[in-house]
């Protein structure tokens, strides 16, 4: 049976991988929020006809289609995307890890590819929510970073082609063009630098370009840029602008929405305007407007509005901001600042401009001093240094133990089921009360500073902490989020900078209730030089 694709790549439709080819050009996105339920129906009609209307709309370059946000189960984003594509308009897949597993995941990616899609947004995603018949089971089979090394290695022509006698030879390559999020507006230090290594990570791993979080704190903004220059971290960013109202200020102060942050400041001023005649449109719309004037001020490539904007409410905002003078930005990104109580900036604040100045953080670089460091491992949890001990002793790939631990677990392989079950129970015995181990078989301690994400951490994650922290804590579990906990104890011994410079995670289900104390050191798990993410380097 042949497929036969008649929507690929039409003629008259502008890549997003066009747009930022053009170096000059700015690029307005729209997201449109995918809902419950069938696409004639109400409001997921109203959402189709937003989204055609902005088709035929000269102002919008790119619309973005949402993936079950808030956990919630929506409408899949193709439905809607196909519609446009047939009309010529480029769309941005989102594309998370919650509802699927890996399998399910590269089904669906294939579907995409074929379909004609190229622009995917990866996302972990959202924790779900309650849906038929009570709250789903989350997947979190990978994560983003995961997803975008998936994507690369099916660009790049994984898996082979079938070499069998008669079958077809050639190598499939797909050519999507990956983005990512990056979250900026994080308060403390160990929940906000993490974010930005994770930002190196996924575009090690192959994204091409990135959106912001929601945020209204122009200094950061500023301060992801000087980053990703100082870093050479070289992808174009668009900045997300949600246009606000009091009530979604409120939301977000209450961190309804995990991973947005919205201090008592704003929020103030939201109810504030909300009293006046209008509840406040003009005030919001405005504010919208200044938001996209200082991204293009600050070198950003575009903005991703969103906050289920009407058109005459885009038509608005656009035609506001284009009444601004060139370099109005600057007096709007002094007045555009609401940061947290003691919110962390990795650069000085420049009092000429209020933003972000080149010079590091000075009490931050005096944090990483060694008599800082040697008071930090005074504290540590005794956990992390005997873990770390036992690793660099018998399990890192240059221990001097290692080849004795290969012996043992090699004789142990040749003992009688009852034999390894006795190493095997020892080996819990040992883990469980000091890691909450669960027995994956797949041990990820040493890549999370001794902390078991299995446990630990209600998305499981593997390659770097997710966005929805709020002041270091989860945004499921009512504990302190395992990575911002990890950056503290590897700060403590210089090494918090390297934390996610290695390999991509990929968790191999099928070592769950096995000895992950055999599989390291027989070189069966992910940390083996024949697992994918080690081979895809």
């Amino acid at each position: 049976m042949t497929f036969v694709n008649n929507i690929n790549s039409p003629p008259s439709r502008i890549t997003l991988r066009d747009l930022f080819s053009e170096p000059d050009r700015f690029i307005f996105a729209v997201e449109i929020e995918t809902t419950r339920g069938l696409a004639m129906e109400e409001p997921a009609n109203r959402m189709a006809r937003l989204a055609h209307n902005l088709v035929d709309f000269a102002d919008v370059d790119v619309l973005g289609l949402t993936d079950n946000p808030g956990g919630n189960p929506n409408n899949r984003p193709e439905a809607l995307g196909l519609q446009l594509h047939e009309r010529g308009q480029e769309v941005i897949v989102n594309v998370s890890c919650k509802d699927y597993n890996r399998n399910g995941i590269e089904s669906r990616l294939w579907a995409l590819g074929s379909y004609g899609f190229d622009a995917v947004l990866a996302l972990t995603g959202d924790y779900p929510t309650a849906g038929y018949a009570g709250q789903a089971k989350p997947v979190f089979d990978i994560d983003s970073v995961a997803l975008l090394e998936m994507i690369r290695r099916l660009n790049e022509g994984y898996p082979p082609a079938d070499r069998s006698v008669g079958a077809q030879t050639a190598t499939i390559r797909t050519s999507f063009f990956p983005g990512t999020s990056v979250s900026p507006f994080k308060v403390r230090e160990s929940e906000y630098l993490p974010q930005l290594f994770k930002l190196a990570y996924k575009i090690r791993s192959g994204a091409q370009w990135a959106i912001t979080q929601i945020g209204y704190d122009s200094r950061k903004m500023d301060e992801l840029q000087r980053y990703m220059a100082l870093k050479q971290l070289n992808i174009p960013v668009m900045g997300s602008v949600f246009i606000l109202s009091a009530p979604a200020a409120r939301f977000f102060h209450r961190w309804g929405v995990p991973g947005i942050n919205a201090s008592s400041e704003l929020v103030e001023l939201a109810n504030k305007q909300a009293k006046s005649e209008d509840k406040g449109r003009a005030f919001f719309h405005e504010l919208a407007a200044k938001q996209m004037a200082i991204l293009k001020g600050l070198g950003y490539r575009g903005v991703y509005l969103s906050g289920r904007p009407s058109l005459r409410h885009i038509e608005t905002i656009i035609g506001i901001e284009k009444s601004f003078g060139q370099d109005d930005w600057k007096d709007f990104a002094r007045e555009l600042q609401f940061p947290l109580p003691e919110e962390f900036y990795y650069f000085e604040q420049d009092p000429d401009t209020g933003l972000a100045s080149s010079q590091v953080n000075q009490n931050y670089v005096a944090s990483k001093s060694r008599l800082s460091r040697t008071r930090k491992r005074l504290t540590q949890s005794p956990a992390f240094t005997v873990g770390k001990l036992t690793h660099d002793v018998f399990f890192d790939a240059k221990a001097p133990g290692k080849k004795l631990g290969e012996l043992i677990y090699k004789g142990i392989d040749k003992t009688p089921k009852l034999v390894q079950r006795f190493a095997h129970c020892t080996e819990q015995a040992a883990k469980f009360p000091v890691y909450g181990c669960h027995d994956c078989g797949d041990c990820s301690l040493p890549d999370i500073a001794y902390l078991c994400p299995e446990s630990q951490c209600a998305k499981n994650q593997r390659n770097g902490p997710c966005g929805g922290t709020k002041d270091v804590r989860c945004e499921v579990l009512d504990k302190d989020c395992i990575w911002s906990r990890a950056y503290d104890r590897l700060k403590s011994i210089g090494q918090e900078e390297q934390m996610l410079e290695r390999p991509v995670v990929f968790k191999n289900g099928a070592l769950q209730g096995t000895s992950a104390w055999s599989n390291t050191l027989l070189e069966r798990d992910h940390h083996s030089s024949n697992s994918e993410g080690q081979k895809s380097r």
